[in-house]
């Protein structure tokens, strides 16, 4: 299926989107009878279904759709060692990993097995002490307690040295894996792994996937019991939830959700999982309290919850696991705020972040590289220091442009271990190598690396129209579900909203609840920890924005909102403040250039730029500014044009105060200056102790009279005598404009009705029309 594709740069817009919004619209919307809304039948064309049935066979998984495992090239020779071993009372041992995919994959073949009768037991290796994968040392002493078979889940495929070992001693080593391969590949009695398999058609399955698969075929029926357990370590390994892993997702959270084993329910207690179990429940709660106890001790506690069939036993497992957590927790966000001050320090301008330090736990170093990728959207490597040693163990977490495992395997001779997947590894590393390797990396990604890759991609599901969406749409979309890696939850774009308000919420004001126009209706949206966009945002400007559409539920009444994943506005912003005195408060923004037109300096600790001494240089001092804010009023409208003209700004504050009020206080008609001038022609003169009974008299007061005299003494019409005012007889008539104090009068005024007393519209336009022109693609530069 073809689709239209477009991207936004970010940098185009007066508030700029926090990512690069790129967007694969669906070019048709397929003829499916279905009772679904054209968004939802798009989404549908956009994963490559094209007809009803394909729909169905999308939406509704069928656990007869997963592949034969038999597919494996080698997996009837592994069942029938399996078998054998079961037969002749053999040992088995199952050799794990500490992670959630790990644990799961464990429980998948130890449950399996023991069904079976078989004498199995399990071996996960200390992440501290041993690290990841095999080792000799546990193969040795597997040898001595009479093993003669291992198989191992999520891990081995990196191991060839293990696999000599384990053929010295006699041991048959069965690997299942999914991880990737490496030069080498392990002399092992069987190898199931999707990628080696070129009979198996699908690539992704995560280590309990391969485990689930080899549990399949040893039993010879399809165990939908452990489906709960497949789906867990799927939704936590991150791989792709399409194929066989959507099924595997979406019929493992129908058993959770109706399993009774003791393990599973005393962690959806401890989660306060109280309705049903959906990939979230196992991404943010589930996932997470199993990964903790491989980083924080030996991953064994996990395993064993997940095989405890007793509910008091496993209650109490359960709350360990989750003090684990929050123990974890806590951990990471110490160590994330000493990376974060180590960066700041020393590797801000770094394009891979490479930080190593004694006492970190290398337990949640992984957690703590992807805060860091977050936060700065660099690759990023963690490492903890032994001293003892003198080496680093940590993990490394990348971005979409950089594949860390392969880039990582150019520079292998540096690491001492070193494994994993494009966007998240494990390594090795010797003390003395470690400013090498960061040295190494950074030029590396130099030659890789363009500045638009460090700048997060926001997938965007497809542009719509407000009149498309209906309260049925977010229940539509749960068809879909599950979402996560390949099936992405899908968010849509809304262009050209007109803000009606925009306004911080929250005990910390830190998110953000907007209200804006779709031309069809109201739309409500909240957008949460991007509380600052308030402060961007003034009401009529007209954004754009993605986010996911859900139900709003409150008190009984159900509406649709937009929760907000990014908004920009390409419209400059004008910030209304004219005669609020307390602007100072929107200058911690340090980006914002000052102007000042009478030379005040109100703001002591803020430097102010003074037209009157710089506007020869202005478009020097202002060139790159984005930001600008007027604290005063100019004495001609052509000073500030003359600002303004010089960049097309994104925000412009007006601050404008008026003391010195000339509009309502000191303007005078024409007729005023007809009234004077007939009263000067009938009397000849005006003394000046009659100065203020004429001003009472006329209703004029006398700052008004004292103008109009002077505009006259200015153009000769009246001379001074005494402090009298004695009209001239035999002057030249000249118009009033003749006179500086007139002209000066009337600007004074007329920069009062355009910069005070209009309304924030007129001010918005005036401003707007005056702003340097943005040049658009394709323009014609210098000529070229």
């Amino acid at each position: 299926m073809s689709s239209s594709i477009m991207s936004f740069v970010r940098g185009e817009f007066m508030l700029d989107s926090k990512m690069n919004w790129v967007i694969h619209n669906a070019d048709y919307t397929p003829a499916l009878d279905l009772p679904f809304s054209n968004v939802i039948k798009r989404m549908l064309a956009k994963r490559g279904i094209k007809t009803t049935e394909d729909a169905n066979r999308f939406l509704h998984a069928d656990v007869n759709d997963l592949h034969d495992p038999f597919l494996f090239p080698e997996m009837k020779k592994s069942v029938e060692r399996i078998h054998q071993a079961i037969n002749n009372e053999e040992q088995i041992l199952i050799f794990g990993d500490y992670d959630a995919d790990g644990v799961t994959s464990t429980a998948v073949l130890i449950r399996t097995l023991r069904q079976l009768g078989a004498n199995v037991n399990y071996y996960i290796p200390n992440r501290f002490t041993e690290g990841y994968g095999p080792n000799e040392a546990a193969f040795m002493e597997a040898k001595e307690a009479g093993i003669n078979l291992i198989i191992t889940v999520d891990t081995g495929i990196a191991a060839p040295e293990e696999a000599k070992l384990a053929k010295q001693l006699g041991i048959d080593l069965i690997i299942t894996d999914h991880h990737e391969e490496q030069n080498e590949l392990p002399e092992a009695y069987a190898i199931i792994h999707p990628r080696l398999a070129e009979t198996y058609p699908f690539d992704h399955l995560a280590g309990v996937g391969v485990a689930f698969k080899l549990a399949h075929a040893i039993l010879g029926e399809l165990p939908s019991e452990l489906l709960a357990y497949a789906a867990i370590g799927t939704v936590a390994d991150l791989v792709p939830l399409k194929d066989e892993n959507r099924i595997i997702v979406q019929k493992g959270l129908e058993e959770l959700n109706k399993i009774t084993e003791a393990g599973l329910e005393a962690l959806k207690k401890v989660g306060k999982i109280e309705e049903k179990v959906t990939e979230e429940s196992i991404g943010f709660i589930i996932g997470p309290r199993l990964n903790a106890v491989g980083r924080l001790q030996d991953a064994s506690l996990a395993v064993d919850l997940l095989l405890e069939d007793d509910p008091l036993i496993a209650e109490d497992m359960a709350k360990e696991v989750d003090q684990l957590n929050k123990e974890r927790q806590q951990i990471v966000a110490a160590l994330a705020e000493e990376a974060i001050e180590e960066i700041e320090n020393k590797y801000k301008d770094d394009k891979v972040i490479v930080l190593a330090k004694e006492g970190w736990n290398p337990g949640v170093l992984g957690i703590v590289a992807s805060r860091i990728v977050n936060q700065y959207y660099r690759p990023t490597i963690i490492l903890g220091i032994d001293p003892e040693t003198n080496e680093a163990k940590g993990s490394a977490r990348s971005i979409p442009a950089y594949d860390i495992f392969k880039n990582g395997m150019e520079l292998r001779h540096l690491f001492l271990q070193f494994g994993g997947h494009a966007q998240a590894a494990g390594m090795t590393v010797a003390v003395n190598q470690i400013d090498e390797l960061r040295q190494a990396l950074n030029e590396q990604a130099e030659d890789l690396l363009t500045e638009k890759d460090f700048h997060p991609t926001l997938e965007i599901e497809d542009t719509i129209d407000w009149n498309e969406v209906d309260l049925d749409l977010p229940k539509q979309l749960q068809h879909l579900a599950p979402f996560g890696m390949g099936n992405p939850k899908p968010y849509f774009q809304l262009n050209n909203l007109v803000l009606r308000e925009a306004r911080k919420i929250g005990a910390k004001k830190n998110h953000v609840k907007i209200t804006a126009d779709s031309g069809f209706e109201q739309i409500d949206m909240v957008g949460f920890q991007i509380g600052h966009v308030a402060d961007q945002l003034t009401p009529g400007s007209r954004i754009d924005v993605v986010g996911e559409i859900d139900i709003n539920e409150w008190n009984g009444h159900r509406k649709l909102q937009v929760k907000l994943k990014d908004i920009r506005c390409q419209e400059t912003q004008i910030f209304d403040f004219r005669g609020k005195g307390n602007y100072s408060t929107m200058l911690s923004n340090n980006d914002i250039k000052v102007i000042t037109f009478s030379g005040q300096n109100q703001l002591l600790d803020y430097p102010l730029l003074d037209y009157n001494k710089i506007k020869d240089q202005i478009e020097q001092y202002l060139e790159g500014t984005k930001r600008i804010m007027f604290i005063d009023l100019p004495k001609r409208l052509d000073d500030l044009e003359h600002v303004i003209s010089c960049n097309q700004y994104q925000s412009v504050y007006a601050c404008f105060q008026n003391a010195d009020e000339q509009y309502f206080t000191s303007s005078v008609k024409r007729n005023q200056f007809k009234q004077l001038y007939s009263i000067l022609k009938k009397h000849k003169e005006i003394k000046e102790s009659q100065k203020p009974q004429l001003a009472k008299a006329k209703g004029w007061n006398m700052d008004q009279l004292d103008f109009m005299l002077k505009v006259f003494f200015e153009l000769n019409f009246v001379t001074m005598r005494n402090g009298d005012i004695v009209l001239q007889t035999d002057v030249e008539q000249q118009p009033l404009t003749n006179s500086e104090t007139y002209q000066d009068q009337m600007e004074r005024i007329e920069v009062e009705q355009v910069l005070y007393y209009s309304t924030t519209d007129e001010l918005r336009q005036w401003i707007v029309d005056r702003m340097k022109p943005q040049l658009q693609e394709g323009e014609v530069v210098h000529g070229l």
